[in-house]
């Protein structure tokens, strides 16, 4: 299914700064069942844009704005095409711990195997462990044991917004069983690395319909978990809405955690309050088209460009007059 992806992005700042330094991680990846076709990002000051690739095939553009400016505002147009993965089966077979073993001394995932900057093991996880008898040696194999993980935690934490903040700490979602995809992700993560799966973190965004009971806040980016399994590879799970990631979960970035994979991530120079902005909007699309014409109709967004042009008419205009 094609999908026309907008993510919007506006720091406003109580008073100019200096300079900005933005590192931004919104196009989706182009492998196996997924195909970006179109991305286009715009920035408010005007940049020049630059790009890599990192070592996870992650593609990072980023930016320098060596200018006063009050808001920095940024706009991801995306067109991509994502097709339903293979299925999955409920379980593997009798040996597929030894096969898994196999291949994790075969190949280097050892950074998906090590505890990471929010991914990490804590008393109240080793709890949560307990309490829901998670053990690679309770008979399970490693995919009903990750099947089973998944509902778990989507039946013992509330998915509820604005309780955790983007450096909150695991513990804080674990304490109080509630949280948003990020802490569901990195709990989830932990876990499975505590019983020697490699795991990872994956940022990208979910299409919600009327079809589905989503508990996931629509409107923002989304998060969840990729484990490999013998014989099936990365395959994903979404603990906050009891998913196994398929056609609807559109994948920008992978990495251990959170850390390594933000949407925007920078720095600036001069001391000023912050205020974050963010929308996202996922819908399907029938055609290629450029993402211009998906949105060309759209007030809402309109209303947000143009908000965007003033502003940078009214700080050329500034400049002029210093």
């Amino acid at each position: 299914m094609f999908y026309a992806i907008r993510h919007f992005t506006r720091y406003r700042y109580s008073r100019p700064v200096w300079q900005s330094v933005m590192e931004v991680r919104m196009q989706p990846r182009s492998e196996n069942t997924q195909r970006c076709f179109t991305f286009q990002l715009s920035v408010g000051p005007r940049a020049r844009i630059s790009s890599y690739t990192d070592h996870c095939g992650n593609i990072i553009h980023h930016f320098d704005i060596p200018e006063r400016h009050e808001q920095l505002t940024i706009i991801s147009d995306t067109l991509v095409d994502v097709d339903a993965p293979i299925d999955v089966p409920a379980s593997l077979g009798s040996n597929a711990w030894n096969e898994l073993d196999e291949l994790v001394e075969r190949e280097d995932y050892w950074d998906m195997l090590m505890p990471s900057h929010f991914a990490r093991t804590s008393p109240e996880l080793e709890a949560l462990g307990r309490e829901l008898r998670l053990d690679r040696r309770n008979g399970e194999d490693p995919l009903a044991l990750l099947r089973k993980l998944n509902s778990d935690l989507y039946q013992t934490l509330a998915y509820e917004k604005a309780t955790t903040s983007v450096d909150s700490p695991i513990e804080h979602a674990l304490a109080t069983r509630r949280g948003v995809c990020q802490d569901f992700a990195h709990i989830m993560i932990a876990l499975v690395r505590d019983q020697r799966i490699p795991c990872r973190y994956v940022s990208g965004y979910l299409y919600h319909d009327e079809t589905h009971e989503d508990r996931s806040a629509e409107g923002a980016s989304h998060a969840w978990v990729e484990a490999l399994l013998p014989g099936l590879g990365w395959v994903g799970f979404d603990p906050t809405n009891n998913l196994i990631a398929g056609e609807r979960h559109i994948r920008t970035a992978i990495g251990r955690d959170y850390a390594d994979v933000p949407p925007t991530k920078g720095i600036l120079k001069g001391r000023a309050q912050t205020d974050l902005q963010v929308r996202v909007r996922v819908t399907p699309s029938d055609a290629v088209l450029p993402p211009d014409q998906e949105f060309a109709a759209d007030e809402e967004w309109s209303r947000f460009l143009a908000t965007d042009k003033e502003e940078e008419l009214r700080q050329a205009q500034a400049q002029q007059q210093q």
